[in-house]
C-alpha cells in the first residue's frame, strides 16, 4: 500500500483542490441520500427560500436565513459523521457510543431550534401582516 504524503511545500495544487471539493460534494450528496433528517432539513430550507423570495426579505434577513440553514445542515452532517464513525469503531451496542450519538443528535436539535427561532423572528411578523 502506497502512503500519500501531504503537500507541505506551501504551494497550491489546483488538481488537489478540485479533488477535495469533489470529495466534499460527494459527502453532502451521500448525507442527503442516506439520511431522512437531512432530507427534511433540505425541504425546510427550500420552503424557507421560497418564503424569503415571496416576502422579499432584506439582505440582513437573507444572511440570517443562510447562516441558520447552513448551521443546521453542517450540524446534521457532523452528526452523520459521528454516527458512522461510532458504528465503525463499535459495531456492537455500547452505552458510551449511545451517549456520543445522543450528544451529537442533541447538538443538531439545538441548532435546528435556533434556526426555527430565526425563521419565526423573520417570517412571523410578515405572515401576521397579511391578516
Amino acid at each position: 500500500m502506497e502512503i500519500k504524503r501531504k503537500n507541505t511545500s506551501g504551494s497550491i495544487s489546483v488538481k488537489r483542490l478540485v479533488r477535495s471539493f469533489g470529495y466534499a460534494v460527494s459527502g453532502l450528496c451521500r448525507v442527503a441520500r442516506q439520511e431522512q433528517n437531512a432530507r427534511i432539513h433540505l425541504l425546510v430550507a427550500l420552503c424557507t427560500v421560497v418564503a424569503g423570495c415571496c416576502f422579499r426579505i432584506s439582505a440582513g434577513e437573507w444572511m440570517a436565513v443562510v447562516l441558520a440553514t447552513g448551521g443546521v445542515m453542517a450540524a446534521e452532517t457532523f452528526n452523520t459523521s459521528i454516527e458512522a464513525l461510532s458504528d465503525t469503531v463499535s459495531p456492537e451496542y455500547s452505552e458510551n457510543i449511545k451517549r456520543v450519538k445522543d450528544f451529537a443528535a442533541g447538538a443538531v436539535l439545538l441548532v435546528a431550534l435556533a434556526a426555527v427561532a430565526v425563521g419565526l423572528i423573520i417570517f412571523l411578523p410578515k405572515i401576521i401582516a397579511l391578516f
